[in-house]
């Protein structure tokens, strides 16, 4: 179903560009007189441009200061910090309740950190050419995808940090990964406007789906495995779309949700409730978040 510029999320928030960050020592953050909350020191000294989640109340966190931090949403605070990168963060990524944290940067290269182990890192994954921009683990942690603006994929163990396989396609800058869960799949987006399935087995472009008419930013793929979502660049309310593609079936697009008039810098399925109906989160450049209904695109 394409849906028109009408067909808004069921909920705007505006993102501050000064937002109140997770304080970087071991105290815990407090209610305050009226319930407000307690605000935190930062746990970077510069933007933060990754975030992912590590466990059901730790997240990871990648910046612009070139380091990595697992914080606790719930106290607010930065339990490890882990710095080896020599440029700046821009990917982060784990496999849910593993212990093991995956960061990538603009040094051309991945890093696997342990949660219990040292500050340094635990592997090292060097070998694209360019900035790494895509970051994707597999479900028991032992196989990664990276992608880069090398126009290159590459598979590793690990680990050993083995590179298993390398992939290049002419003009496939990447520009975000993501595992299929349960599936030797990974889904990447790219700023030739497409959006690739690959089989991690053979490292080997099982689908492509149509390309768009903008750069896909970002993907996710829902928890079942049966549908993923990109995200589209935009400008003046012309693109900036998230699609819905059908990775099990006809492999086509499923449904649009466009309402924003800037690029949309990011897309998520957001975990379902016995009472929730499916919802799909966007955030953009507009300054907005939208949350929509995943079958109706806000409309039902």
């Amino acid at each position: 179903c394409l849906l028109g510029a009408r067909a808004m999320g069921k909920l705007q928030s505006k993102i501050s560009f000064h937002t109140t960050k997770y304080r970087a020592d071991s105290s815990e953050g407090q209610t305050g007189p009226g319930g407000a909350s307690q605000q935190h020191s930062p746990a970077h000294t510069d933007a933060v441009t990754s975030v992912a989640a590590l466990k059901p109340d730790l997240c990871v966190s990648g910046g612009r200061d070139k380091s990595v931090a697992v914080s606790s949403w719930r106290s607010g605070t930065a339990l490890r910090r882990f710095i080896g990168h020599e440029r700046e963060v821009t990917k982060v990524t784990s496999a849910l309740d593993s212990s093991r944290v995956f960061s990538a940067s603009r040094d051309r290269t991945v890093m696997m950190w342990e949660l219990h182990g040292t500050s340094g890192p635990r592997q090292h994954f060097p070998g694209h050419d360019l900035v790494v921009t895509g970051l994707a683990v597999s479900p028991d942690a032992s196989l990664l995808c990276t992608g880069s603006r090398d126009n290159t994929v590459c598979k590793w163990d690990t680990e050993t940090g083995e590179c298993l396989g390398r992939a290049a396609i002419s003009r496939n800058l990447v520009t975000h990964l993501c595992w299929v869960p349960g599936e030797p799949y990974a889904i990447q987006t790219s700023e030739d406007k497409t959006t690739r399935v690959w089989d991690s087995r053979e490292l080997q472009v099982a689908h492509t789906f149509p390309a768009k008419q903008h750069v896909q930013t970002c993907c996710d793929v829902s928890q079942d495995g049966r549908y993923c979502l990109s995200s589209s660049s935009g400008s003046s309310g012309h693109g900036g779309e998230a699609t819905l593609w059908d990775l099990r079936q006809t492999r086509g697009r499923v449904c649009e949700y466009k309402g924003h008039f800037q690029t949309t810098t990011s897309c998520v399925f957001l975990p379902r409730g016995p009472t929730l109906a499916p919802s799909i989160a966007t955030s953009s450049n507009d300054s907005t978040v939208k949350v929509w209904d995943q079958d109706t695109a806000g409309r039902g």
